[in-house]
């Protein structure tokens, strides 16, 4: 790889530069000299220096580790400038050749500092002298002397950018003079001489016959101060391993290389190496408190996640030492998000520390936290919002004297700023929760329909079953004993009736065996007549939707799609080159995914966090989920079709489409899931079979084994061992795979998180937690609660401080930014992401199917006859609808975990 040890000094501030007092280029032009792994380098050099000593040192390193030393006088084309001893420039004539230019698209920031508005003249500046970015075209052909891809190499000129017809996008360009025989440049390297990184979109060459060639990149170049080495971009032609031209074939090993890394020392944030680890940074064993066990391992299995790198806790030396906000956790540099999503995301924590600070107030001005006293108090968190009064603001002013005044600075802007949108579940009828129907229709059509199985015991498929027992109760006795939580394990069971939907029968809530029985503690509750009766079956659908809700965020949600996506991503970016087909394919599918995680580990899942101050299972969250992996995950399962089979919700039917046939016709999660499943796997197969035309292409192509063999023995290196994992030896084979990742990272995600404050966003309809047991006639609680049924039942919901933390939350979880990229689209400036018309026509095909999806939903919700997602009060299931606006939305898939 180059490696460069410049000798240069700044260029002469002074403006007037000419004759001898301005800069010397030295540059390679020439063709067939040089190789990926031994390439001359241009140097520049200011021309003070340069008349003194026209000699730059470069370390060059080559294939056999030997370094050799080069003249930049040496460097210099015939063609080309040559340097006098005055420092004047004579002109030769140049050679005959083919005229080439490169445009290099890049990205300027949205909003920029003043500083940072001067940096950017002084780079136009540099750029305009060819000081700034150097561009090396590397052909697929091969020079016979250095076995490796001709090259030739160019600087970005110009004094100005050229503006194009995107705000804050701006072009460069390089001008090359091209040997005949050169061949067709298959890459480009990248060399940033500016002293900061830059977002490169793509460069275009044109000059060579046949058209344009584009080379997409999508990425941020380093400088060189950071890392002496050259990026390597490829155009957008995918090769199978054995189809790389010969000329590539060095690059392509060399660029996979550089992504590994080599599991050593802790990364910068301008690296882009991807590696694997434990979640060994969930806790702080200095504090008592917030020590956590390491997730992953033959004790508490789980799939891997991104290394960092970061040194041992003193404490713990197998723990991982935390960084917390405002700092970043590292992940690879093209994996954070891009600036309209930064942007996004930093408004939700705002609106969710806004949200949260008139409770938090409260909180600490009070012995305690805060009980809703009345569903008004819930009401009011939509329709008046959090005001401070007076003398609230004055108490304020007086406790957090900093804070007093940015409220009263807040206040006087806009009195309402605390309003919480109304969820979508109460929006048309806001007593719709309270009834049985909707308790069962959320669980076909909510934001959790992938828990509820048949009940197989009973042959004529009518009843259902909702089973958190075996998952929760070894830890109810722990998670009982944290302050103010209180669950059972629950079963319930559901019929199917004649009418085409479901109702609640029974509910089974369990507690662990007392010291005086071996027995579990057992409670069968029904739906009854009488008031007593009435109020205490609240209470145990209530204690169901908190189990609900658990099971959902950390198995369902984050477990099943964030943490088991992982491993997926890091395998593709270490083990297939970025010019691999499946890697093309899978691209869009990983935006965002690792950084998102990253800050999940920082505030949502940590010891202390969110999710534990927020979740029954509190400071038991992880392990809980790690419990769920070993017992239940397994790959061949999370496709749609084999799910639905595995939990008795399908039947296998080869008439159909996907091959199953639902049990429950109106189970709009199951139905339009299995439409987009559809697409999905035709796209799939079509991209597999143009790309995989030999008999034994998926077995002999390296790249791809050595890929899904990492998938299995080191990001879900738990489950290594198991039986299930699918071989990859065929068409069929392959295309099942991808069609379960992209599914995962799509359709599967959106249908359990867009739906989170749609659903979650009403506290009583979903309660994260509960802080009292049901009452029984000889609790001391019992007269209060014969007294005052509707106060127990509130005083059993989240404090404010917590409902209103949750919903905060699950508010930013919910919402689309404004980049979000949706299934079936192409981001309007990724336009050139491949040159193969045929895969083009296959994905135009692919996203009409996506457009005629959207138009059958939105059919079925007017249906009348679909009583789970149409009729009085009902909202429509549209968490399936491909596509969006931004804000929470309650529908589109965007292609990636993005939030």
């Amino acid at each position: 790889m180059l490696s460069l040890k410049p000798t240069t000094t700044p260029l002469n501030n002074n403006p007037n530069i000419s004759g001898d007092r301005s800069f010397s280029s030295i540059s390679t032009a020439t063709a067939g000299k040089d190789g990926d792994l031994r390439r001359k380098t241009r140097v520049a050099v200011s021309g003070s220096k340069l008349r003194r000593r026209g000699s730059v040192r470069a370390a060059i390193s080559s294939g056999d580790n030997k370094t050799e030393t080069v003249s930049s006088n040496s460097s210099v084309p015939a063609h080309q400038s040559e340097d006098n001893s005055n420092g004047s420039l004579k002109k030769k004539k140049p050679s005959k050749g083919i005229e080439v230019r490169a445009v290099m698209t890049i990205r300027k920031k949205m909003k920029e500092k003043l500083a940072e508005k001067m940096e950017d003249q002084w780079e136009f500046f540099v750029n305009g002298i060819g000081q700034g970015i150097q561009i090396q075209l590397i052909s697929e052909e091969v020079d016979p002397v250095t076995n490796s891809g001709k090259s030739i190499q160019s600087s970005v000129r110009g004094w100005l950018p050229k503006p194009t017809n995107h705000l804050h996008i701006v072009e460069f360009a390089a001008n090359f003079i091209v040997p005949k025989d050169f061949g067709c440049p298959g890459a480009v390297l990248v060399t940033n001489l500016h002293g900061k990184e830059f977002y490169l979109l793509e460069i275009v060459i044109r000059g060579f016959d046949g058209g344009p060639i584009f080379f997409l990149a999508n990425t941020w170049i380093h400088s060189r101060n950071d890392n002496p080495e050259s990026r390597i971009i490829f155009k957008n032609q995918a090769y199978l391993p054995s189809q790389t031209p010969a000329g590539l074939k060095d690059l392509r090993r060399e660029d996979l290389l550089s992504i590994r890394g080599n599991g050593k020392g802790q990364r910068k944030l301008h690296d882009r190496i991807y590696d694997y680890d434990v979640y060994n940074d969930l806790g702080k064993p200095e504090n008592k408190d917030l020590a956590r066990p390491v997730i992953g391992g033959e004790k508490r299995p789980y799939p891997r996640r991104c290394r960092t790198g970061r040194p041992p806790s003193k404490s713990d030396p197998l723990s991982e030492t935390r960084i917390e906000k405002p700092h970043p956790v590292y992940v690879p540099r093209d994996e954070t998000f891009e600036e309209i999503k930064q942007n996004t995301f930093s408004a939700g924590r705002l609106k969710a520390l806004l949200h949260n600070l008139i409770p938090s107030i409260a909180a600490s001005l009070s012995s305690s936290d805060i009980s809703f006293n009345c569903f008004t108090d819930i009401d009011k968190l939509y329709n008046d919002g959090f005001f401070l009064k007076d003398e609230d603001q004055n108490e304020v002013s007086f406790t957090f004297p900093v804070m007093g005044k940015f409220m009263k600075q807040v206040m006087s802007v806009q009195e309402r700023l605390f309003k919480y949108d109304v969820p979508a579940v109460i929006r048309r009828d806001r007593f719709s929760w309270l009834r049985d129907n909707e308790f069962a229709r959320q669980c076909l059509a909510g934001v959790n329909p992938v828990s509820i199985e048949l009940l197989k015991a009973i042959e004529d498929k009518k009843l259902f079953i909702l089973d958190y027992h075996d998952m929760l109760l070894p830890f109810i006795e722990r998670m009982n004993s944290l302050p103010g939580r209180k669950a059972y394990a629950s079963r319930t069971v559901f019929f199917y009736t004649k009418s085409g939907v479901l109702k609640p029968l029974v509910i089974e809530l369990s507690l662990p065996p007392s010291s005086s029985s071996l027995e579990s503690n057992k409670t069968v509750y029904t739906h009854g007549h009488d008031a007593t009766t009435h109020w205490i079956w609240k209470l145990a659908k209530a204690h169901v939707c908190s189990n609900d809700a658990g099971v959902h965020q950390l198995v369902n949600h984050w477990l099943r799609t964030h943490a088991c996506m992982e491993p997926y991503i890091i395998a593709t970016h270490r083990q297939l080159s970025s010019m691999h087909p499946v890697y093309v394919l899978l691209h869009p599918h990983m935006r965002y995914t690792l950084e998102i995680n990253a800050l999940a580990r920082q505030s949502l899942i940590n010891g202390g966090g969110i999710i534990e101050a927020s979740f029954s299972p509190g400071k038991y969250a992880m392990e809980l989920s790690s419990a769920a992996y070993e017992s239940q995950w397994r790959f061949d399962m999370e496709a749609l079709p084999a799910d639905l089979l595995r939990r008795g919700m399908a039947v296998e039917d080869p008439s159909m489409p996907c091959g199953v046939k639902l049990v429950i016709e109106d189970y709009p999660y199951a139905a339009d899931g299995l439409l987009v499943w559809s697409a999905i796997k035709e796209w799939v197969e079509s991209y597999v079979e143009h790309h995989y035309v030999e008999p034994n292409s998926v077995r002999t192509d390296v790249e791809l084994q050595a890929w899904w063999d990492e998938i299995k023995n080191k990001g879900h290196y738990d489950k290594r061992n198991e039986p299930w994992w699918p071989k990859l030896e065929t068409k069929q084979d392959l295309s099942g795979v991808l069609t379960t990742i992209i599914w995962i990272a799509s359709g599967q995600h959106a249908a359990i998180n867009f739906g989170q404050y749609p659903f979650g966003g009403y506290v009583p309809n979903r309660p994260t937690l509960l802080r009292k047991l049901i009452p029984h006639e000889d609790d001391t609680d019992y007269e209060k609660f014969m007294l005052n049924p509707q106060r127990t039942f509130l005083s059993s919901l989240p404090t404010q401080l917590q409902a209103t933390k949750v919903m905060a939350v699950q508010d930013t979880l919910s919402t689309h930014s404004a980049d979000e990229e949706y299934l079936g689209q192409v981001n309007p400036l990724h336009t050139h992401w491949t040159n193969d018309q045929i895969i083009l026509k296959i994905f135009s095909k692919y996203s009409a199917q996506l457009e005629e999806i959207d138009k059958i939903i939105n059919k079925r919700n007017k249906d009348n006859r679909l009583k789970n997602r149409s009729g009085a009060g009902v909202p429509p299931y549209e968490l399936l609808l491909p596509t969006s606006g931004p804000g929470v939305t309650g529908r589109g898939i965007p292609n990636s975990i993005s939030i």
